[in-house]
């Protein structure tokens, strides 16, 4: 019995007032029992108490919890699908830039890029929100690259954003549970975005996959996107021990933190 709590309420005045009444009397004995049981709780099980209005509000701010990264994580693919979905606009309307036989695959992953962002932009207005406006991009990141003079250079970046797109996807996993429509149709984007990066990897004459922290003949500039990479260590498991370290971390694709995916995004934004 929580003794303490027990004490209290036999202290209080009114109970034992010699005015009380007959039926105020029987009240307060009444009164007393309720309280008294409530007190008999084993100290730890109070907070089981819990009124309605407290669940409720607890509920509701969880709710609101998850409808901001649910949120916060739609908002943040726009942007990524903006960026690809503007960039291989450009690249497909610079004459001579794409050669003949590599255009039906940019063709293709631009039409599957304006679809996410047609996607993206219907969900977070079905939740209610407005989704972000296109920013302005700078595809050079203030002069590192020229990607629509040079077809080298265009296949650098594509590979890069497709290979940020995979990784972000995948960081955003636990913020889009809350919604299993969303949910379903990210791991659908997800799967996706994997295929595109796999194919222009392969265009660049790399491996399909990310091997250690290595994009594949990538420039400097590109490291960030594949910062993490290397990591051979999943869930306490060391999966270079079988297979050595460059087949263990290329076994499991890293994820992106959303500040790392932003950071990435912001290089080309202007």
């Amino acid at each position: 019995m929580n003794v303490l709590k027990l004490l209290d309420m036999l202290s209080d005045d009114q109970f034992f007032t010699e005015g009380t009444s007959r039926s105020g009397a029987i009240k307060n004995v009444s009164t007393l029992g309720k309280k008294a049981a409530i007190a008999a709780i084993p100290f730890g099980l109070g907070s089981l108490m819990t009124t309605k209005a407290e669940t409720a509000k607890q509920s509701s701010v969880a709710v609101t919890m998850a409808q901001d990264g649910l949120t916060d994580a739609l908002q943040l693919a726009l942007i990524l699908e903006y960026l690809e979905n503007e960039y291989y606009n450009i690249g497909l309307s610079t004459p001579g830039l794409i050669p003949s036989m590599d255009r039906t695959v940019f063709m293709q992953i631009s039409k599957h890029e304006s679809a996410h962002v047609g996607f993206l932009k219907s969900a977070l207005n079905s939740l209610g929100i407005t989704p972000g406006n296109k920013p302005n991009f700078d595809f050079t990141a203030k002069g590192k690259f020229t990607p629509f003079t040079d077809y080298s250079q265009f296949l650098i970046l594509a590979q890069a954003f497709e290979d940020t797109g995979v990784r972000a996807y995948k960081g955003q996993a636990g913020n889009v549970m809350s919604n299993k429509t969303i949910l379903q149709a990210a791991l659908q984007i997800h799967s996706v975005e994997a295929r595109h990066a796999s194919q222009v990897r392969r265009m660049r004459a790399n491996k399909g996959w990310i091997e250690l922290a290595d994009g594949g003949n990538m420039p400097s500039a590109t490291n960030p996107v594949y910062a993490g990479e290397e990591n051979i260590t999943q869930a306490g498991y060391n999966t270079g021990t079988t297979f050595g370290a460059a087949a263990g971390s290329a076994a499991y694709d890293e994820i992106l933190s959303t500040d790392d995916a932003k950071t990435i995004a912001s290089l080309f934004i202007v």
